[in-house]
């Protein structure tokens, strides 16, 4: 069959994207950061204006999400924003990115923070804790959590809301759902949602939907390992951030995690998360990622454990062969 040429009648009906930003800025970038830019680029591409309400309407997001958007583009200098004497958003000025910073770099992908982004909670002002409460979606978060809660939130708390809203880039349909998945859990404690939030952000979760699956997926890990290691009851803070330890950092599968829970059983009745968590460090220390690899992983253990052993004996051998200390000891004493 011959080569088919595919051609459509008009050319000038799309939206060109540099590959530069295909290749540098798409990866470490969310959901809401690529639609909205992409739709920044076909608006500009049309020669069509818009506004912030306007794209939150498109893309159900609120006004802030839409915001928080913008600032990333031009935090990492893709965009930059005018703003009147009142500071109202006024324009938005897309950068060429093939003509803009083109001078090499030691590193060139070291600002699009390819690392894991700080989850450090900022000390947040009174200034800022007030200007966020007079936000109107900031409103609604606070006042959803005070019913979640079935109290009145301390500064302190509101901060927290302020931190998983602000730094992590929840949406406010996103917040609604960690506030209600860990009320249902009976954790109403800030600084256990707090965790749970940063948690999320860590595995790039964005909507309500994914945080369900990851939500499901976790729950059935953490219950399963509980009930390996003998446990009947809710995990505390610690034990779950053991059990997100081993799943998240050290990546590790169910069937793997269940083999040192077995080990840990027969081993000891008491800090059994310890001492599994000690197995598992060693485990991923050594490279291990299937249960394949544990058995060939204890078998080299063991040999080199008999190996100095055995060398050991045979020096011990050596000096009793070689010398009689009994003899050499009198000898010693009449000079």
């Amino acid at each position: 069959m011959s080569h088919l040429t595919i051609y459509q009648d008009n050319y000038t009906d799309a939206t060109v994207i540099s590959n530069r930003f295909i290749d540098e800025y798409m990866k470490p970038a969310n959901d809401a950061q690529l639609k909205i830019y992409l739709y920044l680029i076909r608006m500009m591409s049309a020669r069509l204006s818009t506004s912030v309400s306007d794209i939150a309407d498109i893309f159900n997001y609120t006004e802030k999400d839409v915001l928080r958007a913008l600032k990333y583009w031009e935090k990492n200098n893709l965009l930059t924003l005018d703003y009147d004497e009142a500071k109202n958003l006024t324009g938005i000025h897309l950068l060429d990115l093939n003509t803009s910073d083109t001078e090499p770099k030691e590193d060139p992908y070291k600002e699009l923070s390819y690392e894991k982004p700080s989850y450090e909670k900022p000390s947040y002002t009174l200034e800022q804790l007030k200007a966020f409460k007079t936000d109107e979606a900031a409103s609604r978060l606070l006042f959803i959590t005070e019913q979640y809660l079935k109290k009145t939130l301390s500064a302190n708390e509101m901060k927290s809301i302020l931190f998983i809203s602000d730094k992590l880039n929840f949406s406010e349909d996103l917040v609604d759902y960690l506030i209600q998945y860990c009320v249902d859990r009976g954790k109403k404690d800030l600084k256990y949602i707090e965790k749970v939030a940063i948690d999320w952000a860590q595995a790039g979760i964005t909507t309500p939907k994914q945080a369900e699956r990851y939500a499901r997926k976790y729950d059935k890990i953490v219950y399963d390992v509980m009930k390996l290691l003998g446990k009947s009851s809710m995990p505390t803070q610690t034990e779950a951030a053991y059990i997100s330890r081993w799943t998240n950092e050290f990546a590790f599968e169910i069937d793997v995690i269940a083999a040192a829970c077995e080990k840990t059983v027969l081993a000891t009745d008491k800090h059994r998360f310890e001492y599994a968590d000690s197995i598992l460090n060693n485990w991923y220390k050594a490279g291990i990622h299937h249960v394949n690899d544990i058995q060939s992983h204890e078998s080299n253990f063991k040999q080199n454990k008999i190996q100095k052993i055995s060398t050991g004996n045979k020096f011990n051998q050596f000096m009793h062969n070689q010398y009689d200390f009994e003899s050499l000891e009198k000898e010693l004493l009449s000079n």
